[in-house]
């Protein structure tokens, strides 16, 4: 097959989170079973120079790379807001390209790539599925904005879709509260790639000062209001002041930044709390970076608000490194013995802290149930599930056309 992605963002600009590592790895896994897959996105920074070292080369669309098969087309970028871009080459490439290609993928909601390029899918009768990656139920940040997208845009772009993947029973629930129909959506879950070999515990805990015996406990993704970093600051410092382990203990807040004014807000509210030195913010950490965190803490905590699946946590299992996970993650229903899920609650959340941190013994078992958990979301499984959808688009679309004619 020859398999296009449309996504806003995608490798190298992890900052822009953990959406870039999925389509990455779908797209690598693809083209290892013989698909020829293009990706499709906008550039945000390749003409700054901004490439991480990653050989790229001019297109008459803008930029061009190729690595482990998979071909990516970075759009020219005319102007960008946050996330959103203007990229005017698309209608371009959909002319020239588009009828070369037997399927089309979209991930998430809310730019302007998807809804142009959907709209030539329709003229030339090329199947497409979206997977809105929890962005389909407008919440937390311009809400109104992604309401007037789902009436002006949206409308045609989801209801001309032949399926909506949704990583997780809790997005489903969304999908349907929101209208579509059950019949239209595909459940397949998200995967986690590990490196052949795991960093030696101790490096990230030197880089940042932290004592060898200090307890860490880990956030690592976007500092943004939906995934509540400030629950588990005041969560950790409730915590920290009844135990008596508390006081060697250190909370590590990993991420870029993407909401104006929220780190700082952040940084207030630990210093409100008298945390000191237990806190700390060491911005983005990515690839080997990212896994030495991992393995250096001694708790992963994801206490998001609403995460329609949450890699990071099974990355974090992947290092042997026990998780709490608040139930409003899908991943939630496969941490099993791996770690503990709360309710998006500050006192929920201390609590299991207390359990986890004053209690070594539950802690090893946790240990021990990590590699299960990481073991169950390989990718293997949701990249055979994507293929066979693709397989089922094909045959619809040809069952379509043999009755038009």
């Amino acid at each position: 097959m020859r398999i296009l992605k449309v996504v806003q963002a995608y490798y190298p600009f992890q900052e822009y989170g953990g959406p870039v590592v999925k389509v990455r790895a779908l797209a690598r896994g693809l083209a290892q079973r013989g698909h020829h897959v293009t990706v499709l996105t906008a550039d945000l920074g390749l003409r700054k120079g901004n490439g991480h070292g990653m050989k790229v080369e001019r297109c008459k669309w803008g930029w061009r790379s190729e690595q482990d098969g998979v071909e990516a087309i970075y759009l020219s970028t005319l102007a960008q807001c946050r996330a959103i871009t203007i990229n005017p080459r698309v209608i371009g490439f959909c002319l020239a390209s588009i009828r070369g290609f037997d399927v089309v993928h979209y991930y998430g909601l809310y730019d302007l790539l998807g809804p142009a390029v959907s709209s030539s899918c329709r003229l030339r009768d090329i199947p497409y599925v979206i997977e809105p990656m929890g962005m389909f139920r407008p919440i937390v940040r311009n809400i109104w904005l992604k309401r007037m997208y789902h009436r002006l845009l949206g409308r045609s772009f989801i209801g001309k879709a032949q399926f909506l993947i949704a990583t997780s029973d809790q997005e489903k629930g969304e999908l349907i509260d929101g209208g579509i129909p059950s019949s239209r959506i595909v459940v397949r879950r998200n995967g986690v790639e590990i490196p052949e070999r795991l960093p030696v515990r101790g490096e990230f805990r030197r880089q940042w000062g932290i004592p060898p015996d200090a307890k860490v406990v880990l956030f690592l993704g976007r500092l943004i209001s939906k995934k509540s970093p400030d629950l588990l600051i005041e969560a950790f410092a409730q915590w920290r002041g009844k135990s008596n382990r508390g006081m060697d203990s250190v909370l590590v807040l990993a991420g870029p930044e993407e909401d104006d004014g929220f780190v700082p807000r952040l940084k207030r509210v630990a210093d409100q709390l008298g945390l000191g030195q237990s806190i700390r913010f060491v911005g983005p950490q990515y690839d080997k970076d990212k896994w030495q965190a991992y393995c250096d803490a001694d708790v992963f905590v994801l206490p998001s608000l609403n995460e329609n699946f949450g890699n990071t946590a099974a990355e974090s299992a992947a290092c042997g490194t026990p998780v709490i996970v608040t139930d409003r993650c899908g991943i939630a229903s496969y941490v099993g013995q791996a770690g503990l899920v709360v309710a998006h609650d500050r006192g929920q959340m201390k609590l299991a802290l207390g359990q986890l941190l004053d209690d070594p013994s539950l802690r090893q078992r946790y240990q021990e149930g990590c590699a299960k958990m990481a073991r169950a979301l390989s990718w293997d499984g949701p990249i055979g599930d994507t293929e066979k959808l693709y397989e089922q688009c094909l045959a619809g679309m040809t069952r379509q056309r043999r009755f038009r004619f």
